[in-house]
């Protein structure tokens, strides 16, 4: 059980980051004060389902990403918290019509970086190594709040890059219920974008909020080893360009999965992949990621 814990709470550090993304085991509970460090690539591959307003048609892009990330498990007043801070560094690659002309993009560089403090509000006290070795979960009723800083590669005179010049925060609630070696999972968040004011063209970007649930079936087996299903659906998100709509918002259904393998008490391997299963509008991709990642502290 401890094992199955400790491997399921660097899920959260799946990139990449953005509506669709898919995460389970988000707020299972750990013991506090252990330490995470998670290095991983990540490959993902299509293409922007976009309006037919958009001046941009028929892109196909590619991208290459490692990730470094770290997290802490935390007592928040007696609640299992955790802290986590993700960096990517991204290779891109695609080709696009943009106002009837092809185009070429190739750039390499920095993500915006993320970082989320989420607590398991019910179910999910906060324990020590000793302790938590005799904790069962049951139901388990959590909350997070991400933030994205804009200081990822951004070129305000191309259409793609790999940087929002803007913020983001991401406000979400989880709950999750063990059913014996199978856990049930569902949560709903909602994206919250600041103003990029120098848009493409230096145009004014403004964008509605795009708000997300995702739903995760996860089978505990008794040698550490984890695997989870995942569907994921979002919608909103609407695009303003100098106050006019761009007719964009997303309607997507994403499916995913998720293989987690012990190597040892402090260290794991995770396999991910997802794809999209109906988009209407945004980004249609299909991911593949490989993660290590190593623990320690809180007396492991």
């Amino acid at each position: 059980m401890l094992r199955n814990v400790l491997l399921g709470c660097a899920a959260s550090l799946m990139m990449p980051a953005w509506g669709g993304e898919i995460e389970p085991r988000a707020y299972a509970n750990a013991p506090v004060d252990v330490n995470f460090f998670v290095a991983g690539a990540i490959y993902s591959d299509g293409a922007l389902a976009n309006s037919a307003a958009s001046p941009l048609k028929d892109s196909q892009l590619k991208v290459n990403t490692e990730v470094l990330a770290y997290a802490r498990t935390l007592d928040v007043w007696g609640k299992s918290a955790k802290f986590d801070a993700i960096l990517p560094y991204s290779h891109l690659s695609g080709t696009a019509m943009v106002a009837g002309q092809p185009r070429e993009r190739n750039v390499a560089g920095f993500n915006d970086p993320l970082m989320r403090l989420s607590v398991n509000l019910y179910g999910a006290p906060a324990l020590s190594l000793p302790d938590f070795r005799s904790y069962q979960q049951d139901l388990i009723v959590g909350a997070s709040v991400q933030l994205s800083a804009p200081l990822g590669q951004y070129d305000s005179s191309k259409l793609v890059n790999l940087g929002n010049n803007r913020w983001f925060v991401k406000p979400e609630i989880g709950v999750s219920k063990a059913m014996g070696d199978f856990t049930l999972e569902l949560s709903a968040a909602a994206f919250f974008f600041s103003r990029n004011d120098d848009y493409f063209g230096g145009k004014t970007l403004k964008q509605d909020p795009i708000y997300t649930a995702q739903l995760h079936g996860t089978y505990h087996f008794s040698n550490g080893i984890w695997f989870s299903l995942s569907s994921a659906y979002d919608h909103g998100g609407d695009t303003f360009v100098n106050g006019v709509s761009s007719d964009n918002q997303s309607d997507n259904w994403r499916l995913g999965a998720t293989l987690s393998l012990p190597i040892n008490k402090n260290n794991s391997l995770k396999i991910y992949g997802s794809n999209g299963l109906v988009t209407r509008r945004g980004t249609d991709f299909d991911l593949f990621g490989l993660l290590y990642m190593y623990r320690w502290g809180g007396g492991l």
